[in-house]
């Protein structure tokens, strides 16, 4: 397998050769294919290696965004026989999706990393929920890459037509595509946003129907599939995150379905998702309007007309909270684990001069 078929290009091809020479080791590049409960599998222009991060990667990183996710270009050293590789060291990252960790963890969680595009699908069955279609978009939206709507079970809806201009007014200028993987209908608008040589990932809860369309683009049967239970819940088919090849050349990333979605990272992404909102309170009065019980309020306007709806707005205000909340929250961590390592240092000072008396 070629590296460029994987998305290999000049910019990476630059940063090994640079890594090369500050390095005396016979590294070989590499793509994160597959990670199942911390083992990798990275694929090579030779083949496929298990490889596990160097001691020197995790003692210099500082938190879970510094370690190899799914979707990484990564610096392998070769084991001479059939063992394990080692991961050497990441190369320069873009198009990184992350959410905040699962269970109000103050830590970003990696999902994957150089991607082109996040399809972000939800079924249209009694999955399809507005106010999880813009939080998904948010976190899309901080990654960098292109954000697109897949409405897949399009076969279950009797005005599919509906529900599309429906999301298009949640995410002006967001592509949005309905499909059934079922049927085979819908697939090539998909399969045209993601041309050969690029990456992208499916974001979406249990149930919606990532593993079907994955089959599907495949045109296989790849993935073990389950029925949606009756209370319209998903089951996790997929516990692994795995890279594939389509036959037509792009590459996509499937995973686990996520529950949850918490906001990880800047602004920027609420902005985007909610840009609508941006543009009418820019003819607000005043700067600094809440957008509650100020005179001149161009949002509360658009309310009372119905140019924008109640429940947007309160979905943008709760994103903005949640958003407010994490960035205490973690700049208070950052806060205690500065003051641990200057603790750390202190001690570790009185420790040496003590030490350096005893010997005079």
């Amino acid at each position: 397998m070629s590296l460029e078929s994987l998305g290999w290009g000049p910019d990476l091809g630059h940063a090994f050769s640079l890594l090369l020479s500050q390095s005396s080791l016979p590294l070989v590049p590499g793509r994160v294919v597959r990670q199942e409960r911390g083992l990798l599998t990275v694929q090579t222009s030779e083949r496929a290696w298990l490889a596990r991060p160097s001691g020197r990667l995790l003692h210099h990183a500082t938190d879970a965004e510094a370690l190899p996710t799914i979707g990484d270009w990564v610096a392998l050293l070769l084991p001479s026989g059939e063992g394990e590789a080692l991961l050497h060291s990441l190369l320069p990252r873009r198009g990184v999706l992350m959410r905040r960790g699962a269970g109000g963890e103050h830590e970003g969680q990696l999902i994957a990393a150089n991607l082109d595009v996040v399809f972000l699908v939800t079924g249209l069955d009694g999955n399809y929920n507005p106010r999880r279609i813009e939080r998904a978009l948010t976190v899309a939206w901080n990654s960098g890459a292109e954000p697109v709507v897949v409405l897949s079970k399009a076969d279950l809806h009797e005005d599919v037509s509906a529900r599309v201009l429906e999301v298009q007014s949640l995410s002006p200028g967001v592509p949005v595509l309905a499909l059934s993987a079922q049927q085979g209908t819908g697939l090539e608008a998909l399969r045209e946003r993601l041309p050969a040589g690029k990456t992208g990932a499916l974001l979406g809860s249990s149930g919606v129907g990532k593993s079907t369309l994955v089959n599907r683009l495949l045109e296989e049967a790849r993935l073990a599939t389950q029925p949606v239970l009756p209370d319209d819940k998903g089951r996790h088919t997929t516990t692994h995150r795995e890279l594939f090849v389509l036959p037509h050349g792009g590459l996509l990333i499937d995973g686990p379905g996520m529950r949850e979605l918490g906001l990880w990272g800047e602004e920027d992404g609420l902005d985007q998702a909610f840009a609508d909102i941006l543009t009418l309170a820019a003819d607000c009065r005043f700067s600094d309007c809440t957008h509650q019980r100020e005179p001149g309020c161009a949002v509360r306007t658009a309310v009372d007309t119905g140019a924008l709806t109640r429940e947007r707005l309160k979905s943008f205000e709760k994103l903005q909270r949640e958003q407010a909340y994490h960035a205490r929250q973690v700049s208070s961590a950052g806060k205690r684990e500065h003051k641990r390592i200057e603790r750390n240092l202190t001690r570790e000072v009185r420790q040496h001069l003590r030490a350096k008396r005893r010997g005079d």
